[in-house]
């Protein structure tokens, strides 16, 4: 009677929660009876009882066809054969920026490790047009807008350098578009992880992954795929933002835009003092998301701080904590740091921020005095943007940080290097 029962009680779970029972045979008495966990039982039946009475959920599908089409890679067999690195798309030498073929700032484009491998690739621009992960559609236009933002720019041998510094990236580093990250546009915790490993197979390359969202969500897929391939707790993180993102509840949800930085402190990809943020501002977060910042040693730089002692001498302090860490360096930059005067096109701006007078020299020393893995530009909103005010300056300082990139590679790391030629006129004075 007593085997009788309990396979009645078995058979009332969800056919998913059976591999989970604690089920196994014993011989008594020469006779096979069922040992079940009862407590288990009654407890997992009530709870399964509950969350149908309640509708908590709808699953998946995971007999559609159409499943996991949008993560599905293309057939390149039949492609004509060529050796690996990257293809340059482009029909001319160079050109002015409404000219040309939009890639990321007019690019060859590569598909594969290979491709880099074989380019000796210095930074893969990657989209990742991913914007389920807040409350306001938009962000998944960026990586599309930001190809086609050069309005006048040169691209090619039509480039010039950056006049402050002299310095012209696209002479000295070898940078590629390598297409977008694959999205399940209907689900963030379904696209994170794809997400991650094409930003793993990248760095793994040693090639600098800069992935244009997007959302913030993508800033856990992206911190973690670099972590995955220079290893956990090994990564530093200079977070720019308007807001903290580590809020710990969201409907049920333990990732959107407003928590990959909970998700990576929690999960042990970067250790909590190697955090540093920048630009805090508004009304969030509160009094115990200061207390959580407090608690797993992250450094932060608000606004107010700002405020009370000067810019130089918060961005010094920044530019010293980058120093003070891990070998390795990531820097995720949310435009809404950017007072809204300068990115209006953003899902959640905040006014009384940074200045592009502020940001543009912090973000191109970043990138040019540590030893930089990583990059993001999140939360660039197209469709909220009433001009072309947003996309500019999202130009602009993806510039700034390949700028960087391009003087470290010649050997310019001196502290907030200038270029003589542009600083003083050369009169005596």
């Amino acid at each position: 009677m007593g085997t009788r029962i309990a396979w009645v009680l078995y058979s009332r779970f969800p056919r998913a929660w059976r591999t989970r029972v604690n089920v196994r045979w014993t011989l008594r008495s020469s006779r096979p009876v069922l040992v079940v966990a009862a407590a288990v039982i009654v407890a997992g039946v009530a709870l399964a009882q509950t969350q149908e009475q309640e509708g908590a959920s709808i699953r998946l599908n995971p007999d559609d066809p159409t499943l996991d089409d949008w993560k599905q890679i293309r057939e390149m067999a039949d492609d004509p054969k060529r050796e690996p690195g990257p293809i340059n798309i482009q029909r001319f030498a160079g050109g002015f920026g409404w000219t040309g073929i939009p890639t990321f700032f007019m690019l060859p484009v590569a598909l594969t490790p290979e491709d880099l491998v074989a380019g000796e690739v210095d930074v893969a621009l990657l989209g990742a047009p991913l914007d389920m992960g807040s409350g306001v559609r938009g962000a998944g236009q960026g990586p599309k807008t930001l190809r086609a933002s050069d309005k006048y720019l040169g691209w090619g041998g039509w480039a010039d350098p950056h006049l402050h510094v002299m310095v012209d990236w696209m002479d000295e580093i070898t940078a590629v578009d390598y297409g977008d990250a694959p999205i399940d546009f209907l689900s963030v915790e379904r696209t994170v992880e794809p997400i991650r490993e094409m930003v793993r197979e990248i760095a793994e390359t040693g090639t600098v992954p800069m992935i244009i969202g997007g959302d913030h969500s993508l800033e856990y897929p992206n911190v973690a795929g670099v972590a995955d391939a220079y290893g956990k707790e090994k990564v530093g993180v200079i977070h720019f933002d308007a807001h903290f993102d580590a809020g710990p509840n969201v409907n049920g949800h333990l990732i959107s835009h407003s928590q990959p930085v909970r998700r990576l402190i929690e999960e042990g990809h970067v250790l909590g003092k190697n955090y540093i943020q920048v630009g805090l501002r508004g009304y969030w977060p509160n009094e115990e998301g200061f207390e959580w910042m407090r608690e797993h040693e992250l450094r932060y730089h608000t606004m107010a701080e700002i405020e009370r002692d000067g810019w130089q001498a918060v961005m010094e302090r920044v530019l010293e904590e980058a120093a003070d860490g891990p070998e390795y360096l990531y820097v995720s930059l949310d435009i809404d740091v950017l007072d809204p005067a300068f990115t209006p096109g953003t899902g959640t701006p905040e006014p009384g921020g940074l200045t592009t007078r502020e940001l543009f020299p912090l973000i191109r020393r970043l990138c040019a005095e540590n030893n930089l893995v990583g990059f993001d530009l999140v939360e660039f909103n197209p469709l909220m943007d009433p001009g072309y005010t947003t996309g500019l300056n999202a130009n602009r300082l993806v510039r700034e940080c390949l700028t960087g990139i391009a003087m470290r590679k010649m050997g310019i790391v001196e502290k907030g290097y200038l270029s003589p030629l542009t600083v003083e006129d050369g009169r005596l004075r």
